[in-house]
């Protein structure tokens, strides 16, 4: 099965079409973001694998600003990171990430930690800043209030919020960030032939 999302970036005035695949082996994530920032007009394409335990394996990312278009590559065998083939030791073995532009990335860590009301931790994450076209380590830290109910803080302090989130972890509201405007279930047929096309 599958799930098409619309996402409404609030701060950075965007709009994400995600669907989310379930598989046999895991999950995978195919979306597009559209969106005018700091006088920019952007489009980003990516695309994300997790195994069954919602660590993050392949990530694919490719950015458009203007007519400024990059694009990157990071997998992960044998417990270890490449990043467009080139080994990346000092990326560790750190089984989340995090995509400055999409809530979606919060999901994978939600479904992987598994919480308990009341629970919280510090996890490490390759955080991609889109548009410092950066890739860093930084400690996250996850809290769960509800079955529904997280709360989200940079380890650092700078930030926190309060998630709400369904019952497949997708995020609804993300508070002055990012809101679900609609999600619709699908049969994974319906739009094999797209992923297929699309990488």
């Amino acid at each position: 099965m599958q799930t098409n999302i619309i996402w409404t970036g609030r701060l950075y005035h965007s709009m994400e079409n995600c669907i989310l695949t379930k598989t046999g082996t895991g999950s995978e994530i195919i979306s597009t973001i559209i969106g005018d920032y700091a006088n920019q007009i952007y489009k980003i394409d990516y695309r994300i694998c997790a195994n069954l335990k919602w660590e993050t394996t392949f990530v694919n990312i490719r950015t458009q600003f203007d007519n400024l278009v990059n694009a990157m590559t990071l997998e992960k065998k044998d417990g270890k990171w490449s990043l467009n083939g080139e080994p990346k030791a000092e990326l560790g073995n750190v089984p989340d990430i995090d995509i400055s532009l999409t809530p979606s990335t919060n999901t994978l860590a939600i479904n992987r930690l598994q919480l308990k009301d009341g629970d919280r931790q510090v996890i490490e994450v390759l955080y991609f800043d889109i548009f410092e076209k950066q890739i860093k380590l930084v400690k996250q830290v996850y809290g769960r209030l509800t079955r529904n109910q997280y709360v989200y803080e940079n380890y650092d302090g700078s930030f926190k919020a309060e998630l709400i989130i369904d019952e497949q972890g997708l995020v609804v509201d993300y508070p002055e960030l990012f809101e679900m405007t609609t999600k619709r279930e699908s049969s994974y047929s319906q739009y094999e032939h797209l992923l297929q096309q699309r990488y």
